[in-house]
């Protein structure tokens, strides 16, 4: 008898551990993100500010941008799913939104990643014209959702 409770006790557990685990996802990625800006070195975080303060910051660098919308990502299945939300946005708002992708993998970007403290990918972070980060999200966001991020900043 007890032999046979075991197994589905240790399944429900199981089950009950991964349930958890997804209720909990962005708060472990956030607490994650939080780490690894915490711990990137004093020259990370200076060349990180310099290079988004040189680039996207369209108060100081006279482009007509309002928002950058960066996107952290590789040749994952969810990354890929991203490029057709970026294609569509850089369609929807090609004067208001800079759309840029960061491919982690390549040497180059490593210092943004830490800079941002990028814990999974896809991450989507969005700027506003001064360069200040204002919103972000790990894993698929749809277009619509993106929208409102938009929308909201304006107010």
């Amino acid at each position: 008898m007890l032999k046979k409770i075991i197994p589905w006790v240790m399944f429900i557990l199981l089950f009950g551990l991964i349930i958890i685990g997804f209720a909990l996802k962005e708060n472990m990625n956030n607490y994650l993100s939080k780490m690894m800006k915490e711990q990137a070195a004093p020259e990370t975080k200076a060349s990180g500010a310099a290079f988004i303060d040189s680039l996207y910051n369209y108060s100081k660098n006279g482009q007509s941008f309002e928002i950058t919308f960066l996107e952290f990502g590789a040749n994952c299945p969810a990354c890929k799913r991203m490029e057709s939300v970026m294609e569509e946005i850089r369609a929807k708002y090609p004067q208001k939104v800079n759309v840029v992708f960061l491919n982690v993998l390549k040497p180059g970007n490593q210092v943004l990643m830490k800079y941002f403290g990028i814990a999974s990918i896809p991450t989507q972070v969005l700027l506003d014209k001064d360069g200040k980060e204002f919103f972000r999200h790990s894993g698929y966001i749809s277009t619509e959702e993106l929208e409102t991020k938009f929308d909201l900043h304006k107010e």
